[in-house]
């Protein structure tokens, strides 16, 4: 990809972003909050509410100017929540977070403790987040703009990731818009399958010396979402907020947060909550995490991977989250217009595959809606749905 490629894919991201996702209007104050590393897109984004009629802001993020905070502060610095940052989240039409990471490792040799303190102080700026979107007053979208970090994560060079993003954005094709718009009817019909079922069950047999997953989720009472580009770009996943979980799940991919990757995940869910944590790598992180406060260990989001484009783990949850033929269940602060009513200054997605993998030997799942088997080996049985 030459630079004048990526020039014209990046306007093409910024146009879909401003005029589809967020749907900036005149007069809207637009934040764009992002590290300068991510300067071209931000510039992009920028020219694009201008021409919409917004007025847009550029809130600086810096993960060195965190890593101080969190590394050095004392413990009243590490609860303080900036008024500044409150009016932003309590002011802003529309809020454009192009997630740019320099130093994706930045906080993995922090103490926990003072991570999960960190995230406690912004809890509240979480929770006027979703409940300004869920009253219609708040606009917002997260997308990734590719850096060398984020590419060496993925194991592929910057021109690689680039092409991967891009792709995976459907910005290669000819109209993306409309692309996205046939994405949200695709998905629609297994959102209408999903609404007004009970229960959920994602299931895979026991294999490679652990037992499985086997988990029952309440969704009677829950709002299945249709995410077709809107809030996260790139997208693809119906998701719903549960009212309680009963069994076990084994992730398959890292679980990551703040930098860390937390390999073989095993959460045991009761009433609801992650009664038992375990991990085979860093367990001592899942385990702060989970009790930061209050409601990180109840699960605030059940949901499906359905984008096909995105094939493989690329260590972004952006991107890992939505690979067809996964689900994925957050721990913590869950959506209100999915039905959840969880709090927490957490919201924390694990990734588990349900494809098989004849090379390493690990089986397939299912996933069923009262009984009844719509998903078998990654590939969705409704009728209707076309990959």
């Amino acid at each position: 990809m030459d630079l004048s490629e990526r020039h014209g894919m990046l306007g093409r991201l910024a146009e879909i972003i401003v005029n589809y996702s967020t749907g900036v209007k005149p007069g809207d104050l637009v934040v764009i909050h992002a590290d300068p590393i991510a300067m071209p897109i931000i510039e992009a984004i920028t020219e694009a509410v201008v021409a919409a009629g917004g007025h847009p802001h550029w809130h600086a993020r810096s993960e060195a100017i965190e890593q101080i905070l969190v590394e050095q502060g004392n413990e009243t610095q590490l609860d303080y929540l900036s008024p500044l940052d409150k009016h932003m989240f309590e002011t802003a039409d529309v809020r454009i977070a192009p997630w740019a990471e320099v130093n994706t490792r930045a906080l993995s040799a922090v103490d926990p403790k003072r991570q999960a303190a960190r995230a406690r102080a912004r809890r509240p700026l979480i929770s006027t987040l979703m409940k300004r979107f869920n009253a219609g007053q708040l606009r917002w979208c997260g997308f990734a703009y590719p850096t060398q970090a984020m590419a060496q994560d993925a194991e592929m060079s910057l021109r690689q990731y680039e092409r991967f993003v891009f792709h995976a954005c459907k910005l290669h094709l000819p109209d993306p818009i409309a692309a996205w718009k046939e994405v949200r009817e695709r998905q629609e019909v297994l959102r209408e399958f999903l609404q007004g079922k009970e229960e959920v069950r994602f299931f895979v047999p026991p294999h490679g010396g652990h037992d499985g997953t086997d988990l029952r989720v309440s969704v009677g009472q829950s709002t299945w979402i249709n995410c077709h580009g809107k809030e996260n770009f790139p997208d693809g996943e119906v998701f719903a907020g549960p009212q309680g979980a009963e069994g076990h799940v084994n992730y398959t991919y890292p679980a990551l947060e703040n930098g860390r990757g937390v390999e073989g995940v095993r959460l045991q869910f009761k009433g609801g909550r992650a009664v038992e944590a375990t991990a085979r790598r860093d367990e001592a992180f899942l385990v702060e995490m989970l009790d930061q406060d209050e409601g990180a260990r109840n699960m605030g989001e059940i949901a499906i991977g359905t984008n096909y484009d995105v094939a493989s783990f690329s260590r972004n949850t952006l991107f890992d989250e939505k690979i067809g033929g996964t689900f994925h269940a957050a721990v913590g602060a869950g959506y209100p217009e999915s039905g959840s009513t969880n709090e927490s200054g957490l919201h924390w997605d694990m990734v588990c595959e349900l494809r098989p993998d004849p090379a390493t030997g690990r089986p397939g799942g299912t996933i069923e809606a009262d009984g009844e088997v719509f998903s078998r080996d990654g590939e969705i049985l409704v009728e209707g749905w076309a990959k």
